[in-house]
């Protein structure tokens, strides 16, 4: 689906929740900006920290559907704040899934600060809980542990 010629970031970032529901991750990677970066400031030791440009985020991403099934992003748990820059928003929220290599519950809550410019989104900064990668078959990210 093509997006509108004037997209609000918040308007943006809820698509993108619909994409990553619907397992579309080369959709959601089309959202991009070709330099776009996205950054885990509380990734653990061996976990990437920096994604630097639209093909390390898209390798990145490519096997997520097949380490998490996300069934939800429940709409109680999504607020997107504005910020002074009209370009940035921060988003709180709570995906909901199951982990596929153990089939466990997967819950987890985020804090995410996203940029969009030109209508693809230039910097993501994804504030997810560390702790939670302690758990059997959570590595969704490729780390080297």
């Amino acid at each position: 689906m093509p997006l509108p010629a004037s997209i609000s970031p918040a308007e943006l970032f809820r698509h993108s929740l619909r994409l990553l529901l619907d397992k579309d991750i080369p959709g959601w990677v089309g959202l991009w900006a070709e330099d776009g970066v996205m950054e885990f400031p509380f990734a653990p030791s061996g976990w990437p920290t920096r994604l630097e440009g639209r093909a390390a985020i898209a390798a990145y991403m490519r096997p997520y559907p097949d380490r998490i099934d996300l069934y939800d992003f429940p709409e109680a748990d999504l607020r997107i704040h504005e910020t002074a820059d009209p370009r940035t928003i921060v988003v709180e929220m709570r995906g909901v899934g199951r982990l596929v290599e153990t089939d466990r519950p997967f819950d987890m809550t985020y804090i995410a600060v996203v940029t969009v410019e030109d209508r693809r989104i230039t910097s993501y900064r994804d504030y997810w809980n560390p702790l939670a990668v302690l758990e059997p078959g959570i590595d969704f990210a490729g780390s080297s542990r």
